[in-house]
């Protein structure tokens, strides 16, 4: 009756699942007999055939259920109904097994009819256990959009910032590295940008349970001219491999229990745990090298002369002029040099050693770990990034099981020495034919005063010194049965002193400047935080209906400090560093800052039968960062989830669906990333003097309704699993629209001040949807094979914004379009005749200029976005690869300079306008003597033309291990890897790298790396 019920559609999966196991059982089998093929001729004199039937206790036939005689490679597979055949003799022992059923023995003794009905296992769902932040929960019994990053996923690649494991592998989650600099961060959205301030825009981060800012202190008259951003990120400190989980929060009811800080999404950071049993030791060590990925096709040395001297001639210059170095005869016109490879062509070296102590007993689990990362960069010279850290974890429950306490510690100490500025700065500032970097004695070349020397960046320096302390202990007491109070207290310290040198030798010496016009610019910050939350949970459980229940209470404070000074004017180099040695000190910041948040929050979960299922959670915040009238806000969200594939139509008419799921939430969150004091009268101080003292000038004005953005998400996702879920499909919709904009009201000018920090009734939506799809393709004793691919289809859309034509956002944002667009000028071509480039000129008035002319919107958000991984695993072996992939438009390599004068060209210059009917996309070449030219380049870098398509498939990771027989080495584990990170990418930008889309930063390395892990 069930089989008559089964589709056509489930058979053909059924058949082709059966056909590749049995193709692979076959050739194994086959292999075994040919090996043994004398041996088994005797055994069969001995054996019988066995036939049966595999079942579920549902009396569903099991397909693909593995039949092996023990202790011998000998088996078979059932067949799409359930059958079984295999030859054994009476005194053989039969073992069945199946994903998501309990394996099973039976000895054959003289039957030769054997049926096998197999209990259900905890599935792979049960196993799994989410961390939510303030509860768990299994994945199976999930209200919300929760996704996870697991250490075994995290240990497959190179890394020197946790986020960088979650990039391609999860759904909804965009992720940017934005530079290969060591030290340099990622940018991060959560199912996309929420808010109109590109700075309040980031997830809450918090590890082990503590709040942790993933706000740089650094500062960008610092850091700027090298790591891309303010400086290097905070996340560099918490160490890849003492992290054993990542979960990702998307949707409200995810979320809400965060309240006002929940709006981008949650970022949960959760470190290992030691384990009861023996004590191990555990020691990995790992290096590696790094380069560039891809460079840019540049004109050779006769190629740039040519194209030089013909700017000229479009100039109507006929004596090429005495600063023209590079074709008037000063520098040598046979000389060829690769920049790229000179200056950004060095290989970097890797070094990661990491050493991790755990053990403890049923009451008492211990973990401290160690580690030390080294990283070198593809500049010329010894510069380096070091990190070293130490965590430590223990865990204690009383005997009577009513205690419990958590303590967990990460300390974090980083060294980054770098060049004061990246070279790649330079190398398309050069032409092929530029002079030497030394001279015959070893010192900087100048060349008579006629280059600067791209070397005298490695005069100055980049020096940060960085440490990072998290702390957390976390005690329980169960009060009674069903009632249990627990209280988390967190605390973070972080600092940077970074510093900047800019020595008189970085200077061409042809100005004749000394150690007086030397500088330093230097950053000292420091930020420590404090959370408590005592919490109460209760649980009851009445007949097919469990009640969980939460309520608890935040006091937290966050306090900063900056001192930004720059000094100028030393009696000699070598006093650079002490500032108390200049002549001149300025001081460009100096800040106090106190954030203080207060909050109570609740969750009621109630699981009715195991299969419908309700998650009510709720916050209200009151923050020091709003005015007195909105201090306080309320937020909140439900979820439910209906677990259809335990209802009995479904199991009896639906065999092959081992699970289906479909669950919604609705809810709101807020956003309070607007910085301390927004709502306050605040005044700067001046510069300037008045009777050598300086005055005080308002900057902002007060504001009592200042209040926080807000998110209202909804979400609705069906999850299925198909043939004991071998097949699963998770696919969801949601739509986010944050309101109550956090910008600046423009105000008449008469009022002494530009805007008003206010909120504005801007509403921006976030809707789009999620697919992932995971499939276990082969499951054996020898081997193991799954796959997984996530798609992201995202789309952001401005709402409203009242009265934006009078706002300083008007040449930025278009109602109706995304958030992160491009107004251009639209280009028509070149004018065959004049050589030219035209645009469209919309109001006619016979001038291409902003903002009557650029009409043109492109949208540089990605149309789509995720990736494809596979994990294979055969006997002792693992190979793990993962493709990520974008749908995109990004920013077109821009020449440095303008095309004609004294810089390098791409091969892309062959192609150029040259007389009169030429059909071409790259006008005539000028050398600036040409206005008309000159004005139609400068229109031309705002135009259509700066956009292209910067879509890409990358190998972003791929991982070969293998794991060394325990018996070789009496015991201990050892296995051997070899990783490559970001190995090739097929695009068709034409930059340097489409992911951050850069010529002023290292593109992300190609990395490759060798190690072993030894645990004893």
């Amino acid at each position: 009756m069930k089989n008559n019920a089964m589709c056509t559609g489930k058979n053909l999966l059924c058949c082709i699942f059966y056909g590749f196991l049995s193709l692979f059982f076959t050739n194994t089998f086959a292999n075994t007999a040919n090996l043994h093929h004398t041996t088994d001729t005797l055994f069969k004199i001995q054996q019988t055939e066995i036939k049966g039937v595999i079942t579920d206790t549902h009396g569903v036939p099991i397909v693909g259920a593995s039949i092996q005689i023990k202790n011998t490679h000998k088996g078979s597979i059932s067949d799409f109904e359930g059958r079984y055949s295999i030859l054994a003799k009476s005194t053989d022992i039969l073992v069945f097994s199946a994903l998501g059923y309990a394996t099973q023995t039976i000895p054959v003794h003289q039957r030769t009819t054997i049926h096998m009905q197999l209990q259900e296992n905890v599935t792979l769902l049960d196993e799994v256990i989410l961390n939510a932040g303030y509860y768990k929960v299994t994945e199976k019994e999930r209200t919300g959009s929760i996704a996870k990053v697991t250490q075994a996923v995290m240990e497959q690649q190179p890394l020197s910032n946790p986020l960088g494991a979650l990039q391609g592998r999860v759904a909804g989650v965009e992720i940017t590295q934005t530079s290969g600099i060591p030290g340099a961060g990622f940018d991060i959205k959560i199912r996309g940008q929420n808010s109109i301030r590109s700075t309040g825009n980031d997830p809450l981060y918090v590890v082990d349970g503590v709040p942790f800012s993933s706000t740089t202190l650094g500062n960008v008259q610092v850091s700027g001219t090298i790591i891309p951003g303010l400086g290097v990120s905070p996340l560099n400190n918490i160490h890849p491999s003492d992290i054993r989980s990542i979960e990702i929060l998307k949707d409200a009811d995810a979320t809400a229990i965060y309240g006002s800080r929940g709006a981008n999404g949650v970022v949960l950071i959760t470190t290992k745990k030691g384990k009861a049993g023996d004590t191990t030791f555990r020691l990995n060590v790992s290096s590696g090298f790094g380069k560039v990925t891809h460079t840019i096709p540049l004109l050779s040395t006769s190629e740039h002369i040519a194209l030089r001297k013909e700017a000229y001639a479009n100039d109507g210059i006929t004596t090429i002029p005495s600063n023209a170095y590079d074709i008037n005869g000063t520098w040598d016109t046979s000389k060829e040099t690769d920049w790229q490879k000179e200056l950004i062509g060095n290989v970097a070296l890797f070094t990661n050693i990491q050493g991790a102590l755990s053990g403890g007993n049923d009451q008492t689990t211990f973990l401290v770990s160690g580690n030390y990362q080294k990283q070198t960069t593809v500049f010329p010279g010894d510069f380096h990034n070091n990190t070293a850290s130490f965590l430590t974890n223990f865990n204690h429950r009383s005997k009577n099981e009513k205690l419990q306490v958590q303590l967990s510690l990460n300390y974090a100490v980083g060294n980054n020495n770098l060049v004061s500025s990246d070279f790649i700065r330079e190398v398309y500032k050069l032409t092929p034919n530029a002079p030497e970097l030394y001279t015959d004695d070893g010192t900087l070349n100048w060349e008579n005063g006629t280059w600067n020397n791209p070397l005298r960046q490695r005069e100055g320096k980049y020096l940060s010194h960085t440490k990072n302390l998290i702390g957390n202990l976390l005690v329980g007491y169960n009060l009674t049965e069903n009632l249990k109070f627990s209280t988390s207290l967190g605390y973070t310290q972080t600092y940077q002193n970074e510093k900047k040198t800019t020595p008189s030798t970085i200077f061409n010496p042809a100005y004749g400047r000394g150690s007086e016009f030397s500088s330093i610019r230097h950053n000292d910050t420091h930020r420590t935080s404090w959370i408590a939350e005592p919490q109460l949970q209760w649980n009851l459980k009445l007949k097919d209906t469990e009640l969980k229940a939460l309520v608890g209470i935040t006091f937290r404070e966050d306090q900063s400090n900056q001192l930004v000074q720059y000094a100028r004017g030393f009696t000699s180099n070598s006093l650079i560093e002490n500032i108390a040695a200049a002549n001149t000190v300025t001081i460009l910041n100096n800040s106090l800052s106190d954030y203080k948040y207060h909050a109570l929050f609740a969750r009621v979960h109630i699981n009715h039968k195991r299969k419908y299922l309700v998650n009510l959670t709720g916050r209200r915040d009151g923050s020091s960062r709003f005015g007195p009238h909105k201090r306080f806000a309320n937020f909140g969200a439900i979820g439910a989830a209906w677990i259809f594939s335990k209802e009995k139509y479904i199991k009896d008419h639906f065999p092959i669906l081992s699970f289906g799921k479909l669950r919604g939430s609705y809810g709101t969150t807020g956003n309070d990333q607007i910085g301390d004091y927004g709502y306050l009268n605040t005044y700067t101080i001046n510069p300037s003097t008045y009777q050598n003292t300086n005055g005080l000038e308002p900057s902002r004005l007060f504001n009592p309704d200042f209040s926080w953005e807000v998110n209202k998400k909804f979400e609705i996702a069906l999850e299925l699993g198909l043939f004991n879920d071998r097949i699963f499909i998770t696919s969801s919709y949601y739509s986010n629209r944050s309101s109550n904009q956090l910008v600046g009201i423009p105000l008449p000018g008469t009022t002494g001040f530009s805007s008003l920090n206010a909120n504005l009734k801007a509403t921006v939506e976030n809707k789009g949807w999620e697919i992932v799809l995971s499939t276990v393709n082969f499951d054996t004793n020898a081997l193991k094979w799954t796959s997984s691919v996530n798609l992201s289809i995202p789309k952001n859309t401005l709402l409203a914004f009242p009265d934006l034509e009078g706002s300083t956002y008007a040449n930025r944002l278009v109602i109706g379009e995304p958030l992160n667009i491009q107004k251009l000028y639209q280009l028509e071509g070149v004018d065959s005749q004049t050589g030219l480039y035209t645009f469209k000129d919309v109001n006619g008035d016979g001038i291409i200029s902003s903002p009557n002319d650029n009409h043109v919107v492109r949208n540089l958000n990605p149309a789509f976005f995720g990736g494809l991984q596979n994990t294979i695993s055969y006997k002792g072996f693992d190979v793990n690869f993962l493709f990520q992939f974008k749908k995109q438009l990004g920013k077109s390599y821009v020449v440095t300079g303008l095309p004609g004068s004294l810089t390098s060209l791409p091969t892309s210059y062959l192609n150029r306008w040259q007389k009169p009917g030429d059909a071409t996309q790259i006008q005539r070449l000028t050398t600036g003597g040409n206005s008309a030219a000159l004005n139609a380049y400068v229109n031309y870098l705002s135009s259509t033309a700066s956009i292209s398509d910067a879509s890409f498939i990358r190998l972003k990771t791929m991982a070969l291990s293998y794991q060394l027989d325990k018996r070789w080495l009496k015991g201990l584990n050892c296995k051997i890897y070899l990783q490559g990170q970001n190995l090739f990418t097929i695009t068709g930008y034409d930059g340097l790298d489409p992911e951050t889309q850069s010529s002023r930063t290292i593109p992300p390395l190609k990395i490759f790396t060798l190690g072993t892990t030894l645990t004893f």
